[in-house]
């Protein structure tokens, strides 16, 4: 009796545990990222294969979809109408929390890669990583709207479809740019596997971005030191017009 309640147990379990499981095995070109003074940006390559139990499932195609995240910050999102002849601020809104970067690349076009619910839940896109609760203008989704268009036009936000490359169902890579006015922080980098929409599996991990050298020094004693910063730069302010007058009269003589 008891082993056949036990054969029966062993059988449940194969039944719902899948055939198959698809993992992510990934890796980063650097995971680290010095932003000096001729700090111009950088590109970081992300790489990595599928591990599985078993040969790939035949029917929905295996797709990859990479994020990379910078530090969140809230940020006013103004709107701007033409009156008496002049530009002015009419309406705001209040995002509580915004990627300063965010970047998707996908191996096909997001509405084929992923289904609005695995979006939802996983906040995958550039529309859902953006946090805006508790606002009470209106028509949000327009300031959500010109406040992606604007960080699109700066690179701050990438959407690139089908800039990821899945060679035999296994390895997948793709490369992606940081521009040069990144925000100090820890960039969270995600790699989700999907099939017909819906999340398999996902990696995450961190690319630190820190400031180094004169810049580190300067940014230090700005935020720990503002008055000894203040008192410097006013210091190196004069002596650089004193200087500039002094060549000035030099050259004249």
């Amino acid at each position: 009796m008891i082993r056949r309640l036990a054969i029966l147990l062993a059988a449940m379990v194969a039944c719902t545990t899948p055939a198959m499981a698809e993992r992510v095995v990934a890796g980063l070109s650097r995971d680290a990222i010095s932003i000096t003074t001729n700090f111009e940006g950088s590109e970081i390559l992300i790489f990595g294969a599928v591990s599985r139990e078993a040969p790939a499932p035949e029917g929905a195609p295996l797709e990859v979809i990479i994020t990379v995240e910078g530090p969140s910050r809230p940020v006013t999102v103004r709107r701007k109408e033409r009156r008496f002849g002049i530009w002015v601020n009419t309406d705001a809104a209040d995002v509580d929390s915004a990627p300063t970067f965010y970047a998707v690349a996908s191996t096909s076009p997001m509405a084929i890669a992923l289904t609005q619910t695995e979006d939802l839940r996983h906040r995958i896109s550039i529309p859902r990583a953006i946090r805006a609760v508790g606002v009470d203008v209106g028509d949000l989704s327009n300031f959500t709207d010109a406040l992606i268009r604007l960080r699109m036009n700066e690179r701050l936000y990438q959407l690139n479809e089908g800039a990821v490359t899945l060679r035999d169902d296994t390895l997948f890579d793709t490369s992606i740019r940081l521009p040069a006015n990144l925000t100090e922080g820890d960039y969270r980098t995600r790699i989700f596997l999907t099939r017909d929409g819906e999340v398999i599996d996902a990696f995450e991990t961190d690319i630190a971005v820190r400031k180094v050298g004169l810049e580190r020094l300067i940014y230090n004693l700005a935020h720990q030191q503002p008055l000894v910063y203040g008192i410097l730069s006013l210091i190196i302010a004069i002596a650089a017009g004193w200087g500039a007058s002094a060549a000035f009269r030099f050259l004249r003589s």
